[in-house]
């Protein structure tokens, strides 16, 4: 399978609107990060998880011309709001699915309602919703995705693994009781890390590769970066125990 990240920046994005510090205001390409958001490929199966307020602009400079379904971790603006530009993906005889847990469903149904309504007007996005359980093992094309629940702050959301990598972004807490057969095996893990110190709802970098190593997991990618620590530094502290992501990097991941 093919990974692409979207975006790996946190719900600002980078650069900050009015912000001039050294990572808003710097040159390499590398700190400047879309809301987070990965495409999965494989075979002719495209699949996203999560459109942040840049889907379009990520679209585009991936070359996305096809997508077979779209995975919600949790309904938070920056995963959300570039949902209507999924339009170009379905029509009159077709309805794009989104999948998440119920929870995420209610609230997009409440935000788009247009999207899902059997009767509507032309230019709108055509979606039909599909429900999926913490733990269930469901498939898309060729990919074969379970829903892996995680703590965001007080929040149940979803995280997903395919093959063998997981993507759970947005994450304090792994749940660890719950998921660890989930979680087992994994050669690539892509966990959310904001920044050097912690937060109430956020894995700081420490945190998250401390949780990557309790699971045993091979290579760490960090993602939903803020803007507090360049590209650079965290490579200087973290590698090679972790990565950060960057926007456009690509990764051949193992099926199982």
């Amino acid at each position: 399978m093919k990974l692409t990240f979207l975006g790996t920046g946190t719900s600002h994005g980078i650069p900050v609107i009015g912000c001039h510090c050294p990572v808003c205001t710097s040159s390499d390409p590398h700190d400047n990060r879309y809301r987070s958001s990965i495409l999965i490929e494989k075979g002719d199966t495209k699949v996203i998880i999560d459109t942040g307020c840049e889907f379009r602009l990520q679209a585009l400079r991936c070359g996305l011309d096809s997508l077979d379904g779209v995975l919600y971790t949790h309904a938070h603006a920056d995963h959300l709001m570039g949902l209507d530009d999924l339009r170009v993906f379905t029509g009159e005889a077709r309805r794009l699915p989104i999948y998440s847990l119920a929870s995420v469903l209610e609230t997009i149904g409440k935000c788009f309602p247009y999207a899902f309504a059997e009767f509507s007007y032309k230019g709108v996005p055509r979606l039909e919703m599909v429900e999926v359980k913490e733990g269930e093992i469901f498939h898309i094309g060729d990919i074969s995705f379970q829903a892996i629940p995680v703590l965001h702050g007080a929040m149940r959301i979803a995280g997903y693994r395919f093959g063998k990598a997981a993507y759970l972004t947005d994450v304090s807490d792994l749940l660890l009781e719950e998921n660890a057969e989930r979680l087992s095996g994994l050669d690539v893990l892509i966990i959310g890390a904001l920044r050097t110190k912690p937060h109430w709802s956020h894995f700081s970098f420490d945190q998250a590769l401390e949780n990557a190593r309790r699971i045993n997991a091979g290579t760490v990618y960090f993602t939903h970066i803020n803007h507090e620590t360049s590209d650079a530094e965290i490579r200087r502290r973290y590698l090679p125990d972790a990565c950060p992501a960057y926007d456009t990097l690509t990764l051949e991941v193992d099926d199982e």
